[in-house]
């Protein structure tokens, strides 16, 4: 009988530039802790996954990623594991600044970004294609280790939108259509050499106070 692997990739929960009004790019450069509604989010989907038999927790290195991550293990007495290229999209010159002043300032790149991110970087930084270059490697290293398993991982928004595209079968471009909000649970399960994305963006298990 074929073995059903099942990987929980989580979004890291909420930081003060995932909720400044208007949002701030922080990408990889950017790297702060959560803010006290992440750090509330991240004990949400830590409890969450509290019920399942999960026999490992990974993570980007980025401290929002890690924190969250150390929620999610600790009810289950597991260390936490650093992947170091789940870290999050390089987004170069546009670090720290808003859609609207990037749209100000560089107004011609923003819109061949915006029309086709998967093979126009980011100013000086990655495309969707470079990112899904650098995870999609892990992420089959994951599955392949972890065979027969049920395991997390705490990545970022666009790694987690490039790869759920990517099994989707879109096109990689369609990626920035597919939501993440922090600290949703996607679920994937690999059976009989088949990965699949089975649940995208679940996120009932986030209580608003």
């Amino acid at each position: 009988m074929s073995k059903t692997t099942v990987m929980y990739l989580v979004r890291h929960g909420a930081t003060a530039q995932n909720e400044a009004t208007p949002v701030v790019l922080q990408g990889s450069g950017v790297n702060g802790p959560l803010n006290e509604n992440g750090q509330r989010q991240a004990r949400q989907v830590a409890d969450c996954l509290s019920r399942l038999p999960l026999a490992a927790v990974y993570c980007s290195p980025m401290l929002r990623a890690r924190q969250t991550a150390e929620a999610i293990a600790t009810p289950h007495s597991l260390d936490i594991v650093d992947i170091a290229d789940l870290h999050e999209v390089d987004v170069g010159s546009w670090e720290g600044k808003s859609w609207p002043r990037i749209m100000e300032e560089d107004p011609d790149y923003y819109r061949a970004f915006m029309d086709n991110p998967a093979e126009t970087p980011y100013r000086d930084g990655e495309s969707y294609r470079h990112v899904l270059q650098r995870v999609l490697p892990e992420f089959d290293r994951l599955l392949d280790e972890q065979a027969g398993r049920s395991f997390a991982v705490v990545a970022h928004n666009v790694v987690n939108r490039v790869y759920a595209a990517h099994l989707l079968g879109l096109d990689l471009r369609r990626a920035r259509d597919l939501r993440q909000e922090n600290c949703c649970v996607n679920v994937i399960r690999r059976k009989s050499d088949r990965t699949e994305l089975v649940t995208l963006n679940a996120a009932l298990h986030l209580s608003v106070d």
